[in-house]
Formats: structure tokens, C-alpha cells, sequence
């Protein structure tokens, strides 16, 4: 537990109600929503918690707690809204955790120049819908968005549903707010480009709370489209349904959502829709009326030169309002099941050596009972993979089974030239595969930014940086 002097300095700042230390009161926020941490807990054998929860509601107060840590020399974890799914939050009894879900004000909405300033701990959905009412939109749509903030998407370098066209929260962060290891403060971002060196809002984009604590994000926005129309392909070849999307990215076209089913997905999500044996390509387009209109005619012609035929278009409509409808993990081990997500990437020219061996090695683990895999995003050199794999056994196997899934997957992905990371971040479920992405020298190099950052390695320890 937390010395008592440290506590009484952090009532001092807070006040004794915003200071939490009993079981209870920190149980929700014992970890992330990492598939691993729920199962030990529904086993019970996950035994972790934080020495305390402080629950900060301005950046000065943000501040205060970091100083009176470091002076502790006692490791400080961020959390949001708890929406991760990767590890990384996993506090220990000697462990300060900053909860910055107090910290949920809309700062500024900008209409001009089309900017919004949020506290971290804003609501995706709160953030969304507060532009909305101006007829904006910052058209950033994770899974998670009603139960993620603001902070984590900068902090995991989070990619929306919407990228292709949007893209990902980098390419939205006009400003951000830093509170640094030593509790000073950073503000970075001034203009819409700059070229003073290096951008330094990109040690903490990804850095997972390892660098310090954001408490403040101003995004850019985008007006509300005008228009929005919907298109849905059977594809008879997972190669011919990447080759068109290849070719509509590369052509200059952006519909903002391009999935794409392998047979399996196709089948087990868009049942009513789908052909046996074939995936599904959806996509939405939106924007000005004239532009979705000639985008909807060369994206058709695309698909059919490519072989693909015509879906009914309310596949795309039925993803579209179901998208976040997904069963807790609690539910799935009841049924005897461990069941994860894995999102990777690779060049056109790789992804589908990436997908075969992905498939093919995950598929041979024990236990294992589907695998399958839909693409996500697109861009002009190369495409996501998003792959969905279970496994069923008894409860004390199923860690076993999950591990040996996930070591598979980012050993074919690496060996096929891929990137083992696109959206969730790396947390602790890839921390020992992050060499496959930076080599040896990269790590080492993220490594000395981490020790230049905060030295003395409080911020978030044991997350994101492989070990030594």
C-alpha cells in the first residue's frame, strides 16, 4: 500500500472524497478491458489493484498529484474510461492511479476554424454529439466510442470505422496538453502545420501513459456531410476483393468505411446477405452530393472490371446500426470460450501471405475452434487485417490457448512482412512482439526517449516498452 504521507498529501490536494483507497472503491478500476485481466478475475484468481485511485478534476490539480508522486518515488497509471484491450493498465498495490473520467469538460468548439478543445476524460460519444449540435462532426468512430475518452484515442493512437477517408486520431490532433513525469506542463500545437522540428505531440500519440498524462486534446472537425449512400459487393476471391480496393484508393477515391469479409465472417455476421463460399464488400460513401455521386459510379464500375457483383446495400445499412452490438466477455466464457481480436497490417503485396498464415498457424493451435478475418481500413500502400479467432476448453486452459493464439499471429504476421499493429495499441498482450515493428535498435531508441521523458520510470511501468 501507498505510504500514509503520500495520502495525506494527495487529501490535502483533492480532498479526502476524491482520494479513494478501500477494496471496493477501486475494484472497477483494477484494469483495462482486456480479455486476459477479465478472465483471471472471472476465475478468481486476478489479484491485482492499485494502492490508490485519485480522481483529479482540473490539469493543475493533475499536476499536483504527479509532483507529489514523483517526490514519493511511487509509479503513477493513467486511466480513462477503462476501454482498452490490449493490458495496458494493470496497477499494483504500490501503484498511484490518476482516473481522469472527472476531467469531462468540452473546453472550446471553434466554428471557424473548425477545431474543438476537450478535458481528457471527455466521452467519445459526449465529444461527438457536443460538435454535432453545430452540425460538425470530428469523424473519429471507434467500436468503443460511447465508452472510450478522448485522452485514450491520442494515448493508443486510435483508428476510427471511419478512416479511410477521415483517418486515423493522428491526422485529427491539432493541440495537445502534456502533463510531464515531473508534474511541469507541456502545450503543443499551435497552427494548422508547423515546421519547428520535430513534431513532439508524437511522443505522447501511442505512448500508452509511458510519457506522461494528456489532460487536454483539441481536435480538428469537419462539417456534418451532406450526403451519404451506402454499397455492398459479393466477392468471389479474398485477391479480388483487396485488388478493388487497391485500385479504388489508388484511383484518388475515399468512401470512408471499406470493409471487407473473408467467406467465414461473410457468412456467420451477414447471414441474410451473404453467399456461400463468398465475402462481402461494404462500404459507405458521404460528402458533398455531387462528389458521393461520382464516387458511387467509378466505385461500381471498379467492382465490376474486379469480377465482383452487386449485394443487397442493406448489409452495409444492418453493420452500420449494429457495429457495436458485441457480447462481454463473461458471456462468451460461460459458454467455455476465449475469444480476441487481432488487428495487423501489411502492404497490398503481402496481406494475403499475411492472411493465409495468420489463418492457417492460429487455426492449428488446440483448442481453437474459428478463425476469420475482415479488413478495416484501407489506404493507398496496403490494408488492415482484422482478425477474430476462439478457442474453447476448460476455464483453466483457456489462458494457455489464448497466448499460444496470439504468439501465432504475430509471428506469421512479422514473418510475412507485416506490421503486428494497427489500432489497439500494444499494452502487455504485444509488449514482446514490438521488436518485429522497431528492430533492436528502435527499441533501443524508444527506450532512451523513455528515459530521457521520465527517468526515474514512474510513468505507467510495465507497459509498452519491452523488457530489457
Amino acid at each position: 500500500m501507498l505510504e500514509a504521507e503520500l495520502l495525506n498529501g494527495l487529501r490535502r490536494v483533492l480532498g479526502d472524497d476524491r482520494v479513494v483507497v478501500d477494496d471496493a472503491g477501486v475494484a472497477d478500476r483494477r484494469h483495462d478491458y482486456w480479455v486476459l485481466s477479465h478472465l483471471r478475475a472471472w476465475r478468481g484468481v486476478f489479484e491485482g489493484r492499485p494502492g490508490a485511485v485519485v480522481r483529479p478534476v482540473s490539469t493543475a490539480e493533475v499536476q499536483e498529484v504527479v509532483r507529489l508522486a514523483a517526490a514519493a518515488g511511487v509509479a503513477v497509471v493513467p486511466f480513462g474510461l477503462g476501454s482498452g484491450v490490449c493490458g495496458g493498465v494493470l496497477p499494483d498495490a504500490g501503484t498511484l492511479l490518476v482516473d481522469l473520467s472527472s476531467m469531462d469538460n468540452v473546453r472550446r468548439i471553434d466554428e471557424v476554424n473548425l477545431t474543438a478543445s476537450f478535458d481528457a476524460g471527455v466521452n467519445g460519444l459526449v465529444a461527438e454529439e457536443a460538435v454535432a449540435e453545430r452540425g460538425l462532426t470530428i469523424g473519429h468512430w471507434p467500436q468503443s466510442i460511447a465508452v472510450s475518452s478522448v485522452g485514450g484515442w491520442v494515448s493508443t493512437r486510435a483508428a476510427g470505422q471511419f478512416s479511410t477517408a477521415y483517418g486515423s486520431i493522428e491526422d485529427m490532433v491539432y493541440a495537445l496538453e502534456v502533463v510531464l513525469p515531473d508534474g511541469s506542463l507541456v502545450e503543443l500545437g499551435q497552427a494548422p502545420r508547423a515546421s519547428a522540428g520535430p513534431d513532439l505531440r508524437h511522443l505522447f500519440l501511442g505512448a500508452e501513459g509511458t510519457m506522461g498524462i494528456v489532460t487536454g486534446v483539441t481536435l480538428a472537425l469537419r462539417r456534418r456531410p451532406e450526403a451519404r449512400a451506402w454499397r455492398a459487393f459479393h466477392v468471389p476471391s479474398l485477391a479480388a476483393g483487396l485488388d478493388v480496393q487497391r485500385r479504388i484508393l489508388q484511383d484518388g477515391w475515399l468512401p470512408p468505411v471499406v470493409r471487407q469479409y473473408d467467406a467465414r465472417e461473410a457468412r456467420r455476421t451477414f447471414r441474410e446477405w451473404s453467399i456461400k463460399g463468398q465475402g462481402l464488400l461494404l462500404m459507405c460513401h458521404e460528402g458533398p452530393a455531387g462528389r458521393v455521386e461520382a464516387e458511387l459510379a467509378a466505385v461500381d464500375a471498379l467492382a465490376a472490371e474486379g469480377g465482383l457483383t452487386p449485394a443487397d446495400a442493406a448489409a452495409a445499412e444492418h453493420w452500420f446500426g449494429h457495429r457495436n452490438q458485441v457480447p462481454s466477455w463473461e458471456e462468451l466464457f460461460e459458454g467455455g470460450l476465449v475469444v480476441d481480436t487481432i488487428e495487423v497490417s501489411g502492404p497490398w503485396t503481402r496481406v494475403e501471405e499475411i492472411y493465409d498464415a495468420v489463418i492457417a498457424d492460429v487455426s492449428a493451435v488446440e483448442g481453437v475452434v474459428a478463425v476469420s478475418a475482415h479488413s478495416s481500413h484501407a489506404y493507398r500502400t496496403g490494408v488492415n487485417l482484422y482478425f477474430t479467432f476462439a478457442a474453447a476448453g476448460e476455464p483453466d486452459d483457456l489462458q494457455d490457448a489464448y497466448w499460444a493464439c496470439w504468439d501465432a499471429a504475430m509471428a506469421a504476421t512479422a514473418r510475412h512482412g507485416g506490421g503486428i499493429a494497427h489500432h489497439h495499441g500494444i499494452g502487455r498482450v504485444r509488449l514482446q512482439h514490438l521488436v518485429h515493428d522497431l528492430g533492436v535498435a528502435g527499441i533501443d531508441l524508444l527506450r532512451t526517449v523513455k528515459g530521457a521523458v521520465d527517468p526515474a520510470g514512474l510513468m505507467n511501468p510495465g507497459n509498452l516498452l519491452p523488457d530489457a
